[in-house]
């Protein structure tokens, strides 16, 4: 199965309320086409965590192996992968070349366990270009953010400042 899956995240203040939006294609043997649209909102996040969490979503919920074309506006997410980061990351125990700890390490080993039964290509996109596609995950992403329906809670960011404000 061949997939073409858009994604985008956002997030009001950074960090201040966020929220993810991906578009999934799949073109099905007889020639139709099925979308699928992903988006939730969070109270307190990233947009680096947003942006992460819609490649996530989209991937978890694919049954069964697939070849993926993966577009998304964030360098930091397509980056990571193309240029090899993770595979730093890997070697380091989780560290950046600076030997510092990776930033958003729980979602980032979410998604390598998300992507590990699919062959994932990753693209990037200009953001705000005028991509349909990019755009509608965009109106996704902020709409969330805004409060287009309940916003929740992202434990691994909320954790992470708790910790350091009590």
């Amino acid at each position: 199965m061949r997939v073409t899956i858009y994604t985008d995240g956002a997030a009001r203040g950074n960090p201040g309320p966020g929220g993810y939006g991906a578009v999934m294609h799949y073109v099905d043997p007889a020639g139709n086409l099925h979308v699928k649209e992903l988006t939730e909102g969070f109270r307190r996040t990233t947009n680096n965590r947003m942006e992460l969490l819609g490649v996530i979503v989209a991937l978890e919920c694919l049954r069964r192996p697939c070849t993926i074309d993966l577009y998304s506006d964030s360098k930091y997410v397509v980056d990571a992968f193309n240029q090899h980061w993770v595979d730093g990351w890997l070697k380091r125990g989780w560290k950046n070349a600076k030997k510092e700890p990776v930033k958003n390490a729980d979602l980032w080993k979410r998604l390598l366990e998300a992507k590990k039964n699919h062959q994932v290509t990753f693209h990037w996109v200009k953001g705000h270009a005028g991509h349909p596609e990019n755009e509608r995950c965009d109106e996704l992403a902020t709409g969330s953010a805004d409060g287009g329906g309940p916003l929740l809670v992202d434990e691994g960011f909320e954790r992470s400042t708790d910790a350091l404000f009590g």
